[in-house]
């Protein structure tokens, strides 16, 4: 983190890290340092009159960009900095290895925060190992896949062509983690270096966090900026931003074919672009139904570039801070000639949501103009939602599922999502020796949506769904 701060300021010509008003790390979780505001603070000599650290989340960085910039905007800031790293592929091997770090010492009874879904999800859904995003955006896979009347073949044809788009990004980007450029088949094809992870997801359809990086952006008023003697042509604009959140839980939301909340949050990025066209954008990839899901809410075409930095499946997954990285890779494609460029983050369980609209033009209207959030429009679209049922039984059908494997490929188990006859909702197991109801989920040229099955309890209490014959 403090060498990228230290080449943010290189990049606008030197001396600024003195003037940093305000410095904001984005939330670690490969390495738990005890106040990690202050100790970069400390590492780089400067004494930020605010410093704080970030909370979890993909789409932290560019909430953290767009808080930045309202800050400058109400005079209570002239120089912001905002920085993040993540070093899981260098914790992992020492821990594999039995090496001890000769970092920081982490403070005692320290967590990663990988397993946060544990303190607001229903124990149904980690009893069935259903609590990690892996296991939780298959289900909007499935879900929207079928909506928009695809086949699952269809389906896995789109997230491969888009992945294939991504890692040619990735493969021209200096500070990617991957740099080659893979096929749609390579990637959608599950094989001994590419195994499947939870249906209909491969290795390389997901976001890879054993990663190095690191990234810092500095955010600063225009009069500061002039007064530094920055180059025009070095400048981009922060045009504005604005945020909304779905349900924490996601069995407490309405349906899994769509998002309200990145609806509403990427319309609102369209009236701030004032109807313009974008000509970069940046749509989360942490798995395939997120940038699908919002290239239709912006009304895109299918051959659309996604992605100026390269994706988390081959860029790399620095947990909470990709979008930093996005944040740099956008301001050089901007200043390259482009007009304007979006930022689109979210995090958890495609629970929350947030854009950022930049520009190396200046906008024609104030940031704090545009509202910090769409909350209330996104709440307005929702529909009724499904009451929760832990101990249903009778015929019920499929709303939505994914499957689980073993490190060998093999079957885990399925986790389904399902309506009862009286319009609940329930969750329930397809154990692995139920090749019947598997063969059904996963055959790839008819969707399995909203077909019916039994819906019991076994013998040890857990609710078990399978097809009728």
């Amino acid at each position: 983190m403090a060498i990228a701060l230290e080449r943010a300021s290189e990049d606008a010509g030197g001396g600024l890290l003195q003037a940093i008003d305000s410095l904001h790390v984005i939330n670690l979780m490969s390495w738990r340092y005890t106040d990690p505001a202050c100790q970069l603070a400390d590492r780089l000599g400067i004494k930020p009159c605010r410093m704080a650290y970030g909370s979890l989340g993909g789409e932290s960085p560019v909430r953290s960009l767009h808080e930045a910039a309202l800050r400058i905007a109400r005079g209570e800031s002239t120089v912001a900095a905002i920085s993040g790293a993540e070093a899981l592929s260098t914790v992992k091997k020492a821990k594999k290895t039995g090496v001890e770090l000769p970092w920081t010492k982490l403070a005692e009874g320290t967590s990663s925060g990988l397993d946060f879904g544990k303190d607001f999800l229903r124990p149904q859904a980690i009893n069935l190992g259903v609590a990690q995003p892996i296991t939780v955006y298959p289900f909007y896979e499935a879900a929207s896949a079928a909506k928009w009347g695809q086949t699952p073949r269809e389906a896995l044809a789109e997230s491969g062509d888009l992945w294939a788009k991504s890692s040619r990004v990735a493969a021209s980007n200096p500070v990617a983690w991957l740099k080659r450029t893979f096929s749609r088949e390579e990637i959608i094809t599950p094989s001994v270096d590419n195994q499947l992870i939870a249906w209909p997801y491969t290795k390389l359809m997901v976001a890879n966090p054993t990663v190095n990086q690191g990234a810092a952006i500095l955010v600063m008023s225009l009069a500061k900026a002039k007064a530094m003697g920055i180059p025009a042509d070095r400048i981009i604009y922060i045009w504005g931003g604005t945020g909304a959140h779905e349900p924490r839980d996601y069995l407490d939301r309405d349906h899994y074919y769509e998002s309200h909340a990145q609806a509403a949050v990427l319309e609102a990025a369209m009236s701030i672009a004032d109807g313009r066209i974008f000509d970069a954008l940046e749509l989360y990839s942490c798995f395939p139904c997120v940038p699908k899901m919002a290239r239709r809410a912006l009304g895109l075409s299918p051959d659309v570039q996604p992605t100026v930095t390269g994706g988390l499946s081959f860029f790399g997954a620095p947990l909470n801070n990709y979008m930093t990285h996005a944040a740099c890779a956008m301001v050089r494609r901007l200043r390259q000639g482009e007009l304007l460029g979006l930022l689109y983050g979210q995090g958890e369980f495609l629970t929350k949501h947030q854009v950022v609209v930049l520009s190396s033009q200046e906008p024609e209207r104030p940031i704090i103009s545009c509202s910090p959030s769409v909350q209330v429009e996104a709440d307005r679209r929702g529909s009724a939602v499904p009451q929760f049922k832990a101990d249903a039984t009778g015929t019920a059908s499929l709303e939505t599922f994914t499957i689980t494997y073993n490190q060998n490929s093999s079957v885990n188990h399925g986790v389904v999502i399902l309506r009862t006859v009286d319009g609940s909702r329930a969750i329930a197991r397809v154990p692995a020796n139920d090749e019947q109801t598997l063969h059904r989920l996963v055959d790839l040229d008819q969707s399995p949506i909203g077909i019916e099955g039994m819906l019991k309890a076994n013998a040890k209490g857990i609710s078990v769904w399978r097809v009728q014959p």
